[in-house]
């Protein structure tokens, strides 16, 4: 099954008068359970092509589906709405939130969605056991690691259940050795709840993690490599 399918997708951003072609006519496709990184240097379009499969932005020509959706017809409630409800994000700041705990800050997105009190607490409870945070739900973002940070951040980004996560630089404010069991965390959460993971990243660590890699340049496809599972 397809989860994003992008078609000749352009972005042009206004700069000091001048036009800035951030993606020139990419085609991408990307199926259910993929582990898929795009890589490619600063100004390479890789995180502009990430926002736009996100509905974090608006296309300037082509189309983008998104669990068979064309967000290109979509308005921006329309937006909101399949990205609150099918996509999960996890970002290089982690972007929780501050005075919540760490139980607060991974069930929020649920409250959100209307879910029982019930199955928030099930679904909360299985989700910090999975990435190893369990005992620390009362915490603050400021009482935790980097590492701890970002474990609540795909929590978070879990514990919808969407088809599809997110991952913007993940480990660029983590060292190596937290980096590296992040990536073994996602990897172990893409095979056992079959979650297509799609990270923008220029972490050679994340590149080799990646089952399928995509490197951009110059807002063009420069190569695009399926690797062994």
């Amino acid at each position: 099954m397809t989860v994003v399918k992008a078609e000749n997708v352009t972005k042009d951003y206004g700069l000091n008068d001048q036009v800035v072609h951030a993606l020139r006519g990419v085609s991408l496709e990307f199926n259910a359970g993929e582990f898929a990184a795009i890589a490619g240097p600063s100004g390479s379009g890789k995180s502009t092509f990430l926002h736009l499969v996100g509905c974090l932005d608006t296309l300037s020509g082509g189309t983008m589906q998104v669990g068979g959706e064309d967000t290109s017809r979509m308005n921006k409630n329309q937006l909101a709405l399949l990205r609150r409800n099918s996509i999960g994000f996890i970002f290089q700041a982690y972007n929780l939130i501050p005075v919540l705990s760490v139980y607060e800050n991974i069930s929020f997105p649920l409250t959100l969605l209307g879910i029982s009190g019930d199955e928030i607490k099930k679904r909360t409870t299985k989700v910090l056991k999975e990435v190893g945070l369990e005992g620390m739900e009362k915490r603050r973002p400021r009482e935790m690691s980097g590492g701890q940070q970002q474990r609540v951040a795909i929590a978070r980004a879990l514990v919808k259940k969407p088809a599809l996560i997110l991952a913007d630089e993940p480990t660029a404010n983590l060292d190596s050795t937290i980096g590296r069991e992040i990536l073994e965390l996602m990897v172990a959460l893409n095979k056992s709840e079959g979650t297509s993971f799609i990270f923008s990243t220029h972490d050679p660590m994340v590149m080799d993690y990646a089952r399928r890699l995509v490197r951009l340049r110059d807002g063009q496809i420069e190569s695009d490599e399926k690797k062994g599972a």
